[in-house]
């Protein structure tokens, strides 16, 4: 068993199976970070004279049209200041929410109240509960820790289809470097692999996929050569916690206690099943990237580590509503939290293609020709 290792310059530590650490003690992600930051953050003056600079080509591109972009929407503080940013620099985005059944009150009532303060119009799609349902509880008993693939998948599907259905090419993304660089594979992978979810499904799923959006390999790349999906908070100097205070300032938002507790499901799972079946508390990934990017310093995340994921009494109510949502028994659920630990590898996959060393040796011409066409 490998000894206990914290970083010395994050809160990244072994719960990370595939983390390795430098001659100072600091590790593979802050590394990473730094890399990532060079390579897509763009700072200051010059910074919003880029996006300046982008913005006016997507209104240019976008003119006779209803919309110009596309923007994702979940009540969360990253999507909510995109659709913010969008509408300070000019843009006419479409948003798009998916309802997978998981919003809770605060989330719907903050997407509601953001997008009529902004006048931006808002599309929802609806998953079919019953479908989402059994894929939701296939992840559960399939025992890896990628059940939050399902809504991921299915939001990047909706936002790509509906910017094909209206013939917008521009899709901005919350996503950025700044605060989540820290994402160890061994936590989470297998989002874009349709091979996974459906193969996975297919062991685990008691009724077919007939509605679940989704895109396979081919559809990704295609994708990737006529979209263009545009970070926008890389170029906009983001600080989360002025973010947080101008959407509370200026559109009524209201906080929801944690990274994308915005949604119940994601509630119970990062805060009780991670750390209680899989050992780790992703809470670490998050505050990491907030330690190098300044925003907040070790020990305070230290400190924040040594406070519960969230409140005992609301962490019950949600194990209750959730295990009864999903179908299973209380004991049911039990049995599946003490199940053997699986992974991404243990399943079909796209993963394993990937890994061959003719297609490693593949990626960095596909990544340049994909380049040539941006």
């Amino acid at each position: 068993m490998t000894d206990y290792r914290m970083c010395t310059r994050c809160v990244m530590d072994t719960s990370d199976p595939e983390i390795t650490f430098d001659e100072n003690g600091v590790c593979n992600h802050c590394h990473t970070y730094d890399r990532m930051v060079r390579q897509y953050v763009v700072d200051g003056e010059e910074g919003l004279r880029e996006f300046q600079r982008i913005a006016e080509k997507i209104r240019r591109d976008g003119q006779g049209k209803q919309y110009d972009c596309i923007i994702g929407i979940s009540g969360g503080v990253d999507s909510t200041y995109v659709a913010y940013q969008v509408k300070k620099y000019g843009l006419r985005p479409l948003a798009i929410h998916v309802d997978n059944g998981w919003d809770s009150e605060l989330a719907v009532k903050n997407i509601e109240e953001t997008l009529k303060r902004l006048n931006i119009d808002l599309y929802t799609e609806v998953l079919d509960w019953e479908e989402f349902k059994d894929l939701q509880a296939a992840f559960l008993k399939a025992s890896t820790t990628d059940s939050e693939v399902p809504s991921d998948h299915a939001i990047n599907a909706v936002l790509s289809r509906m910017a094909e259905r209206i013939g917008v090419k521009y899709i901005i993304l919350g996503t950025n470097v700044r605060t989540e660089s820290h994402l160890p594979r061994a936590w989470s992978q297998g989002h874009q692999d349709w091979k996974y979810i459906r193969g996975l499904h297919r062991v685990f799923g008691t009724r077919p996929l007939k509605t679940f959006p989704h895109y396979g390999f081919f559809t990704y790349y295609r994708r990737m050569l006529t979209e263009k999906r545009v970070e926008i908070l890389n170029y906009i100097g983001y600080n989360k916690g002025k973010a947080l205070q101008i959407l509370q300032d200026e559109l009524g938002w209201r906080y929801y206690g944690g990274k994308h507790y915005e949604s119940i499901y994601t509630r119970f799972y990062q805060g009780f099943i991670l750390p209680e079946k899989f050992g780790f508390d992703k809470r670490r990934s998050h505050l990491s990237s907030l330690i190098c990017s300044g925003e907040i310093t070790r020990e305070k995340a230290l400190e924040e580590l040594n406070i519960p994921t969230y409140s005992p009494s609301m962490q019950e109510e949600d194990r209750e509503y959730v295990v009864k949502k999903l179908g299973f028994t209380e004991e049911a659920f039990s049995v599946l939290m003490k199940s053997t630990v699986k992974s991404y590898w243990d399943y079909p996959s796209y993963g394993h293609f990937m890994n061959r060393p003719f297609v490693l040796k593949l990626v960095p011409f596909v990544k340049k020709v994909i380049s040539w066409f941006k």
